[in-house]
């Protein structure tokens, strides 16, 4: 369902501080001037022509509540990046805030459409710019003064970037379209911002199946769902047509279950079906399933080039040369480099440079190519792996007959993994350099000074997850051949600790080789916290009887308060939360109280990238007396 507001087409919402992939300099660093909007960079990670800008707007932040701004961006990013398959590309990403005082605090309509209005530089407002006739946590964006303030970004255009606007408000609510927005201090608004990413730059649908809280939508009387992730069609007929997301059924779902069929969605109770029984496009907190992260993933890479660079192909070239392609640099693998001569593969083995020179080639003009493809596992439809998102092919002409002028060569690095921050264990860490006609310079890799090989011919990546590093910090370095010229890096291989604190249960049961156990008859809280050994947030997660994993962010209502669980789950605005045992999300999901024991556990992502190890405890739900 869309919307249209203040000129800007909006789907319907429900409604790290930058890893390993580098920091620019710190936003809480900036000082607005006379009211003047400020761009600040918040990550870089490279040009900005040759990534996918994310620019983050301020609305109703005054200039002395702009710290509060720049502390609400950082607890978005902290969520972003331990989402995937954000985690993996963040390195595809620049982060930059445009900083520009309101007038006034706050933004319009907010909580009610009694609530007065307020003179700010977006004019956003709650209940879609203040329309009766729409609903509260609708929140809209004037879409020409944030694309005024997105142009003063340097290098980023519409293509290249993707707009979220923060209100300054602790009320629920986002908006996913043109642009994206979301509350930059309810205590779930760093889940709402993810979720409209997957509206704005995913054209992802809703998962909800009502429009209305707390009413039924209804059953569904449309054609087949042009969404990705909704479908009309059985299991069965999905396998036979190759339809949907037949490649995923029975695949354990990343948001927890199966990958099947489950009703309900694009806001109507029946008759339509979607892949997950929850994911982040029906319940916050829950990760993209399957389906919904391989339109993601092809949505972030399709706003970069595979290929960043390469040696010249505007006119043929000479055979007793090398060849070269740079390529960018997930954080979550490396992308594959295949060279054809003539159609034929060459035994290259991912290299980068390929010499033309150990080729003896015949007379005559050869065809030359390198293929650059990303072999994510998070894809598995063809047509998305060869579309130009994760598929991109370089040519030459050789011509044995013309012959390669030498020139004066200076061997340096060109580009890298920032060094300024940790990087996680399992990261893939990347150096670039200069290259020669007669060849690119190596890059050797050692880790506490012990030489560790690429694994390939492709020098320019390390995968850390490949060394299976003992837990500590270790230090990393990238020495290019034949120069004195080093990078260094701290390799943060010990994960975020986690606890647990329960209110006062019945009795608590302590037997031999099984985790603790708490009895309750009735609600219970839970807080979480984390402990790090280094600066940065961390991310707490838990699920229960392994369903998925869910983002600890306190209580919908007071992100201060732990969560609560109860036998059949408390309704908030419509919703229900802490459902212990089989979750529910709304109030005609089944309420029937699960009695009996379950297993919680819970594990911390931290802002290296590193997933802590997963612990548990056992609750045991009896019925009350009585």
């Amino acid at each position: 369902m869309t919307l249209r507001s203040k000129g800007v087409r909006l789907f319907a919402a429900c409604l790290l501080a930058a890893g390993p992939t580098g920091t620019g300099p710190a936003a809480a660093e900036t000082e607005t001037s006379g009211g003047e909007p400020v761009v600040v960079p918040v990550q870089t990670t490279g040009p900005a022509d040759r990534r996918f800008n994310l620019v983050f707007l301020g609305d109703g932040y005054t200039a002395g509540e702009m710290p509060e701004f720049r502390a609400d961006l950082e607890r978005h990013l902290n969520t972003l990046w331990s989402i995937e398959p954000f985690a993996s590309y963040r390195s595809y990403v620049n982060v930059w805030a445009v900083e520009a005082p309101s007038a006034q605090s706050g933004v319009d309509c907010d909580p009610g459409l009694d609530a007065p209005a307020r003179d700010t530089v977006l004019d956003m407002g709650f209940w879609g710019g203040c329309d009766p006739d729409s609903v509260q946590r609708l929140l809209t964006v004037d879409g020409r003064k944030a694309a005024a303030l997105a142009d003063l970004v340097p290098g980023t255009s519409g293509s290249n970037r993707q707009v979220v606007a923060l209100a300054h408000s602790s009320t629920y609510g986002g908006a996913g379209g043109g642009y994206a927005t979301a509350s930059g201090g309810n205590a779930l608004s760093a889940l709402i911002t993810p979720h409209e990413l997957g509206h704005s730059l995913g054209g992802l649908q809703d998962e909800y199946d009502y429009y209305a809280r707390g009413v039924p939508g209804g059953a569904y009387s449309g054609s087949e769902p042009d969404s990705a992730h909704h479908t009309l069609l059985t299991e069965r007929q999905m396998r036979e047509r190759k339809a949907k997301w037949w490649r995923w059924l029975g695949e354990e779902s990343e948001s927890g279950g199966v990958i099947g069929r489950y009703e309900g969605g694009l806001y109507s109770t029946e008759g339509v079906w979607r892949p997950s029984r929850h994911s982040l496009m029906k319940t916050l907190g829950y990760a993209f399933d399957q389906v919904e992260r391989e339109v993601m993933v092809r949505s972030i890479s399709a706003k970069v080039d595979l290929v960043q660079g390469h040696a010249p192909n505007a006119a043929p070239i000479e055979a007793d040369r090398s060849v070269w392609v740079d390529v960018l640099h997930p954080v979550g693998g490396e992308l594959a480099v295949t060279w054809r001569l003539d159609g034929r593969t060459l035994d290259t083995r991912g290299a980068r440079t390929v010499d033309l020179r150990g080729l003896r080639l015949s007379p005559g003009p050869h065809a030359l190519t390198a293929t650059v493809t990303d072999p994510t596992p998070f894809v598995r439809d063809p047509a998305v792996r060869a579309s130009e998102a994760l598929t991109r092919t370089v040519r030459w002409t050789v011509d044995p007959a013309l012959t390669t002028a030498r020139e004066p060569f200076a061997a340096a690095f060109t580009g890298h993994t920032p060094t300024g921050s940790p990087v996680g264990a399992r990261s893939v860490v990347h150096a670039d350099t200069t290259h020669a006609v007669d060849g690119s310079p190596a890059v050797r890799w050692r880790l506490d000074g012990r030489p560790v090989a690429t694994g390939d011919r492709n020098d320019r990546d390390l995968d850390l997850g490949a060394l299976r590093i003992a837990p500590g910090t270790h230090t990393l370095t990238a020495r290019l051949a034949g120069t004195g010229r080093e990078l260094r890096w701290t390799v943060d291989a010990r994960p975020a600790t986690a606890a647990y604190e329960l209110s006062e249960p019945l009795r608590t049961v302590r037997r031999p080789g099984r985790p603790v156990e708490y009895v309750y008859d009735g609600a219970f809280t839970m807080r979480l916290t984390a402990r790090d050994d280094r600066e940065g947030a961390v991310v707490n997660q838990f699920r229960v009887d392994g369903d998925g994993w869910y983002t600890y962010y306190g209580w919908p209502t007071d992100a201060d308060a732990p969560f609560r669980f109860s036998p059949g789950g408390t309704e908030i605005d419509g919703l229900v939360y802490g459902k212990l045992g089989r979750s529910r999300a709304v109030p005609w999901d089944d309420a029937t109280p699960d009695h009996g024991t379950h297993t919680v556990e819970y594990r911390t992502v931290d802002a290296a990238g590193n997933t802590g190890p997963a612990r548990s405890f056992l609750v045991t739900l009896v019925p009350p007396k009585g």
